[in-house]
């Protein structure tokens, strides 16, 4: 059957046909039933979200890389490697050249590991939009953070803190690849979910107007995206709790050696959540087909064929290039801010795996509570995913000043345990929900048959942007002397600027250019529009 989607004047009343789209029709001929979202799939999808939970790439990889540095580490105002580093005073080691601050180390490898997602993505990202291989990548990234995170297990003493670079790195990029091409299933699942699939039924036979089945559809993603991820934070509570006993067993606050053995066994631990929570999505899942690899492409080239090609057509699409500025300046502040938090956080409670455990706990409630009550406040008052993804904006600027402060007084800018606590609070109430609605937003400005194209170029854009960041933090700390809260000086400008792009962005206007753009390129090989 054809899989370029067909126009909606081609569409004939006939049942057994469904056409959903923001953007344009939907990039295959659905006939009902033959992929319909079942309810087993979804709450599979549901579950492979509980496993990818970012425990060990996102959170405890990081604090263990940073307390094994700090254990390698010297005193800089002494000789090197005369005097260990203490609570509260500098540390340093020799990195890439230069002897250097372990905050800046830590930006720094941040900033490589974000380079090399962004040439993977670039290469694999298009992938997705053929054939059935987005699963297939998804398994293989899945596979590869399981074995990462039992790697940690040989990782013993900080005199191997530099092979830990290495697995820190294999540990963090799997962890973003996996959340990437899970995420990028939403489409498809939601388009064929049995609700918009009727919606989409009304709509061709004129019982619904156009516009009311696409705030239709776009509640839709917005409540399996923020369903998905909720369900994730709460379950991750239990987790947690079962990882607060096994460090109980373990007595990681006994001594320096045992808390870094702890951090090794959670993250092993969280590769074993992973393995039994994604096999079930992996044996359920429907695999849709996409596009046909258009002829004289392959796999290998495909990638930079279609970044160039949807860069290019950016510039036709004023709206979606508006926003993909606004996702590259505001997705670098952010990540970047969340790093130096990261390490200033770390210090602060001294590296230990029990207090770190119980600030995720409260961060995992809040960032539940958070994404909740924001799908419910945006349900029961009907508020646009771009006025909800403001509102988030607003508290990063918040969140912004606050680290800002720091740089002048020791009193407060996350200096003090009872300020973490805080923020893991707000950051999960206000501020965690901004990257749901900014990636749902997504597909409400990029034409939907092309939705894995231009949200790969997303992906692409949204990792290269936090390779420039946490470079540039790096070189802003070096140049102040070792002041860990500089870098928010730039990073509160370069949020603040980047609101200004975000403002400019009108949805309704996107949905045209959309629809003008598929209609204008029905005839371009690169969408797959053979047959088979």
């Amino acid at each position: 059957m054809s899989r370029f989607p067909l126009d909606s004047k081609d569409v004939r009343e006939d049942k057994d046909i469904s056409v959903s789209s923001p953007s344009g029709p939907s990039p295959e001929v659905t006939r009902l039933g033959e992929w319909t979202t079942s309810r087993r799939e979804l709450w599979c999808f549901y579950l492979y979200a509980i496993g990818n939970n970012g425990l060990a790439g996102f959170r405890f990889a990081p604090s263990q890389i940073q307390n094994l540095l700090h254990s390698a580490g010297y005193d800089p105002s002494q000789p090197p490697f005369a005097k260990p580093c203490g609570r509260g005073s500098d540390c340093v080691l020799p990195f890439m050249g230069h002897v250097r601050n372990i905050n800046s180390i830590i930006l720094l490898i941040n900033g490589i590991y974000f380079a090399i997602q962004a040439v993977m993505l670039l290469v694999i990202g298009a992938w997705a939009d053929y054939g059935t291989w987005r699963p297939n990548i998804l398994i293989f990234f899945t596979i590869l953070s399981i074995c990462t995170s039992f790697a940690w297990l040989g990782v013993q003493e900080p005199s191997q803190w530099r092979g830990a670079v290495f697995l820190y790195v294999l540990s963090v990029i799997p962890f973003q690849c996996c959340f990437t091409f899970w995420y990028a299933a939403i489409p498809g699942v939601v388009r064929n979910l049995p609700e918009v699939q009727a919606s989409a039924d009304e709509a061709k036979k004129g019982f619904k107007s156009l516009d009311e089945h696409f705030r239709f559809e776009s509640l839709a993603r917005n409540r399996i995206s923020n369903t998905s991820l909720a369900i994730s934070s709460a379950v991750q509570v239990l987790i947690l709790a079962i990882m607060i006993g096994i460090l109980k067993v373990l007595k990681s606050d006994t001594s320096v050696e045992n808390n870094t053995k702890a951090f090794n066994v959670l993250l092993a631990f969280s590769g074993g959540v992973l393995l039994l929570c994604a096999i079930p999505w992996f044996i359920v899942e429907k695999r849709r087909p996409g596009l046909v690899l258009p002829p004289g492409s392959s796999f290998a080239t495909i990638g930079f064929k279609q970044t160039l090609f949807s860069l290019r057509e950016c510039f036709r699409l004023k709206q979606t290039f508006l926003y993909l500025i606004y996702f590259f300046l505001m997705g670098d502040a952010l990540n970047t801010a969340m790093t130096v938090v990261a390490t200033l956080q770390n210090s602060v409670v001294s590296y230990s795996t029990s207090q770190l455990t119980l600030l995720y706990v409260v961060a995992t409630i809040s960032g539940s509570l958070g994404l909740y009550l924001s799908w419910l406040v945006q349900k029961k008052f009907g508020i646009s995913t771009k006025r909800m993804s403001l509102f988030s904006v607003f508290w990063i600027l918040v969140f912004m000043i606050w680290g800002l402060i720091g740089v002048h007084t020791n009193k407060i800018g996350f200096k003090n345990v009872w300020e973490i606590w805080l923020y893991q609070v707000v950051f999960g109430l206000l501020i965690g929900p901004w990257y749901i609605f900014s990636q749902t937003m997504i597909f409400e400005v990029s034409p939907l048959p092309q939705v894995f194209l231009f949200f790969s170029l997303f992906s692409v854009v949204g990792r290269t942007s936090a390779l420039i960041g946490p470079f540039v933090s790096e070189a802003i700390i070096s140049a102040s002397g070792n002041n860990n809260n500089m870098p928010f000086a730039f990073l509160f400008g370069l949020a603040t600027f980047s609101t200004v792009f975000v403002f400019m962005v009108d949805v309704k206007k996107s949905r045209v250019e959309c629809e003008e753009f598929v209609a204008a390129e029905i005839g371009h090989d690169l969408f797959g529009m053979s047959t088979m």
